[in-house]
């Protein structure tokens, strides 16, 4: 019954909408509602902020519809801050028809493998692309520990990681600590074990297209959050990693979001550190807050 109700709205949405479907999934920026933007981008050689959403499991048809129209009534984002909004794969045509042109859309993860083929349930990095598809996550928290199965290691993500990177996505690299790991002081060993995998794929090149997201796992939808202080210190020491296993240049031109419960009233100070150059948000971006934290950098 889910299902049938599922495709009864999906087809209300085409006949009431029919000059947003497309031959494709993926609509052109010329076809979505114009943003605006206020100030000036980041200097030559400075970071431009990146506030991703992240939708995970939530929304509905309707309920997507209703904070898009919010969103793009919100006003105009700041030159320097990039956003982009990952969600559902079955919402992402309905953002990609109906959400303002300055947020990019993006997905919540891909497919390890490569090419098409014999892949039940998975969706290829090269056909959200193909979708018009311009971000993805790789690595979040939740895909890393597993849904009643076994999660996504280390190799695994950096895998997907390079796989999205060659398609021609840019990704939000996801790495961070739990509870009992930041108890214990082995923060950076953590990250150091997750990002090693990926250093050793990546070209020099490879990483202009990525952003590292710090996400600290025993904060993420607990309403607990690292201190600007501690989440800083952190930052900094991924900074530092990149430096020393990457490149110097790499390191210091990636951006590194802070994933750990970000909301409008705590983004400011947050977004004030030296080395915290935006945020992953998972359930402020499903609210008007959202457009809290991305002004949180003026």
């Amino acid at each position: 019954l889910s299902f049938n109700l599922f495709c009864i709205k999906n087809l209300e949405y085409i006949n009431n909408n029919p000059k947003n479907i497309t031959s494709k999934m993926g609509a052109t920026s010329s076809t979505r509602p114009k943003g605006s933007s206020t100030g000036e981008p980041a200097a030559e050689g400075e970071r431009n902020y990146l506030i991703g959403g992240n939708w995970k499991c939530n929304g509905t048809i309707a309920s997507h519809q209703e904070l898009i129209k919010t969103f793009n009534d919100a006003g105009p984002i700041p030159a320097n801050v990039e956003v982009a909004i990952s969600a559902p794969f079955i919402h992402l045509s309905l953002l990609q028809t109906e959400l303002r042109d300055d947020i990019a859309v993006g997905a919540q993860n891909c497919g390890v493998n490569a090419k098409a083929g014999a892949y039940t349930g998975q969706i290829s990095a090269s056909q959200l692309v193909d979708a018009g598809i311009t971000w993805v996550i790789v690595g979040h928290s939740e895909c890393r520990e597993g849904f009643e199965m076994a999660g996504e290691d280390e190799e695994l993500c950096a895998k997907k990681l390079k796989v999205a990177l060659d398609a021609g996505l840019k990704v939000m690299f996801a790495i961070g600590e739990k509870k009992e790991e930041r108890e214990s002081g082995v923060t950076m060993d953590v990250c150091a074990k997750q990002l090693a995998p990926a250093a050793a794929l990546l070209s020099k090149e490879d990483w202009t297209n990525v952003a590292i997201a710090y996400e600290p796992v025993w904060a993420i939808g607990t309403g607990l959050t690292a201190t600007p202080e501690m989440a800083q210190e952190t930052h900094k020491n991924i900074r530092e990693w990149m430096a020393d296993n990457v490149d110097a240049d790499v390191a210091k031109a990636i951006r590194i979001q802070y994933g750990g419960s970000m909301k409008g009233a705590n983004a400011k100070d947050l977004l004030s550190q030296p080395d915290i150059d935006g945020g992953l948000i998972g359930g402020a971006s499903l609210k008007a807050d959202f457009f809290n934290v991305i002004n949180g950098v003026l």
